[in-house]
């Protein structure tokens, strides 16, 4: 089973401004300083002629970890995130993939970024799948209420970079 990821974004920026603030070395260096958490950093970023590929590393401390998780693997986990974004005409997309070292499980999601009003609104869709019996879906559930949370902080630092 898996468990459901939404959220939704609005920016007074043009589409070409939030793109940058989503994939630009310097914009994801400074996202991760504002809401990296432990040993956070920009793995690869790399620039093709169909958009941009980007590997973010975050760790999160053990002590932040329901027990739950800390019964399953001791010590912090870090989360490896792998984005790919393309342009096609009047909107981007991208797609997020995100592993946790020594879990059983995978986060996904699709990334729609497209011209809205006078600036443009980010619709992100996805899931989180834990494979562990029993206690599956309450470590789900968990998973997609932080990356819900870390969707919304990384909006703000999105929007706090598009105003300097």
């Amino acid at each position: 089973m898996a468990t459901r990821i939404e959220h939704r974004a609005t920016f007074a920026h043009s589409l070409d401004d939030v793109f940058t603030a989503q994939t630009d070395e310097r914009a994801l260096r400074a996202r991760l300083d504002r809401v990296g958490g432990e040993r956070a950093e920009l793995r690869d970023h790399e620039v093709t002629d169909r958009g941009v590929r980007y590997t973010l590393v975050q760790g999160i401390a053990a002590d932040k970890l329901p027990s739950i998780v800390r019964s399953l693997r001791s010590g912090d986990i870090a989360v490896v995130r792998t984005h790919v974004w393309t342009r096609s005409g009047d909107h981007c997309t991208g797609r997020v993939t995100a592993d946790v070292a020594d879990l059983p499980g995978r986060i996904t999601a699709d990334t729609d970024l497209r011209p809205e009003g006078d600036g443009c609104a980010e619709t992100t869709r996805g899931e989180v799948v834990v494979r562990v019996p029993l206690v599956g879906g309450k470590i789900e559930k968990f998973v997609a209420e932080q990356v819900t949370d870390l969707l919304e902080a990384e909006t703000r630092a999105a929007r706090q970079w598009l105003a300097q």
